[in-house]
């Protein structure tokens, strides 16, 4: 199979996948994401320039072509021409992975990414085995002050059609996002928000008569709370809630989260995975594709490429991610001694799932085969510990006035 066929293939795949996108729209994403896995760069003259040498074509068309891909429709010659509507892609984006999703359970993260001074990404993304897919975002000049609140409420939204009625939806977003109308909207659209606060902050258990600070609950390094009550003694901010509360070695600060579930059917360990968002980030730029070396100055024009990312992204993810199931022979390394605590078994990954998915689709290329598809086995969520209930609301009167 040549290369040129190997595109026809994925286009077919991405035109199933979003339909509301014209056929030559499909094409010009088909051309950026397998250029990019070639490239292994978002660059527009690196892609355009393997693309043109791999499928016979001037580099100097195909570079046109990519292009025009990220045009607003006044900038394209022509008279019909048409600008790829990015927002209308989110819902479709998230569909598609949840289409080849095991399982029930999706957890995605919310956070904000930076260019320089250029641009502020403001991204929601799907966490899986490592890493993350981007699956809505906004993109924003980097200077200009800009209020997040209808942005993120926004993105949330436009992706709340995707998601079928028996999936149970985990939202993580860190201390800089935290709000009380990100967690209300979150709970109202059928979601379980799992947002980490910081420490200056006031809590009521059930059943206790005063608020106490959330630091009191989680004092020192290796205690732990869990309970039901309301959060910020403010009158006219109380939030009934259930605070999740652990420190652990060699953390240097608590977690201190705050979510609608049962604090018997959960556990602050979920938490953890908010950092593949980053890991995310990092496969998008100097870890993957070298996005920050864009020159590109149009916020409008960057969140078309991230429509492309994003797709490259979802397909290297998906391979890569069956591979690493299909192999399951990831041995258990021992991690080094820890002050307090036993040495122990911990499960690494030799090869990122990103980087193995990359391996696979050249592997593939290299040998002119059917390119391969893929499927979503996502990580097994960590089990909630026992439930750890807070002290009588007497034991603490004293010490709390």
């Amino acid at each position: 199979m040549s290369c040129q066929e190997q595109v026809y293939q994925w286009a077919e795949e991405l035109q199933q996948a979003l339909p509301q996108l014209s056929r030559p729209q499909v094409r010009v994403l088909a051309l950026w994401s397998v250029g990019m896995v070639l490239a292994q760069s978002c660059a527009l003259t690196a892609v355009s320039g393997l693309l043109g040498a791999v499928l016979g074509q001037s580099a100097n068309t195909v570079r046109q072509r990519l292009r025009e891909g990220c045009y607003a429709a006044v900038d394209k010659r022509g008279a019909c021409r048409q600008a790829v509507d990015v927002q209308t892609c989110f819902a479709p984006l998230l569909r598609w992975v949840l289409g080849h999703w095991e399982g029930t359970q999706l957890v995605l993260a919310l956070d904000a990414t930076s260019l320089g001074q250029r641009f502020t990404v403001l991204c929601v993304s799907v966490v899986y085995r490592g890493c993350a897919i981007p699956v809505a975002w906004r993109v924003v000049p980097g200077t200009t002050p800009h209020a997040w609140r209808v942005d993120w409420l926004r993105l949330l939204q436009q992706l709340q059609p995707a998601v079928p009625r028996p999936y149970t939806v985990l939202v993580l977003a860190d201390r800089g996002l935290w709000a009380p109308w990100l967690f209300r909207r979150i709970v109202r659209l059928g979601w379980h928000p799992l947002l980490r606060v910081t420490v200056r902050g006031h809590f009521r258990p059930a059943g206790w008569h005063r608020f106490v600070s959330f630091a009191s609950l989680v004092p020192a390094c290796g205690t732990s709370f869990q309970g039901r009550g309301v959060a910020f003694k403010t009158p006219g901010r109380h939030l009934a809630c259930t605070l999740l509360g652990c420190w652990e070695a060699p953390h240097t600060d608590r977690w201190l989260l705050l979510s609608d579930l049962a604090p018997e059917g959960s556990t602050p360990r979920w938490y953890a995975r908010r950092a593949w968002i980053e890991a995310g980030f990092k496969a998008l730029k100097r870890g993957g594709f070298g996005w920050q070396r864009t020159r590109m100055t149009d916020p409008t024009r960057a969140a078309r490429l991230w429509l492309a990312v994003a797709i490259a992204t979802l397909w290297l993810l998906r391979v890569g991610g069956e591979a690493e199931q299909a192999a399951a022979t990831v041995p258990p390394v021992l991690g080094p001694p820890v002050a307090h605590r036993t040495r122990r078994a911990t499960r690494l990954r030799l090869v990122a799932c990103f980087r193995l998915g990359w391996q696979c689709l050249l592997a593939a290329m290299l040998n002119h085969a059917s390119l391969p598809h893929g499927r979503f086995w996502p990580d097994p969520w960590p089990a909630p510990p026992p439930l750890l209930l807070p002290a009588p609301a007497h034991s603490l009167q004293d010490t709390y006035p």
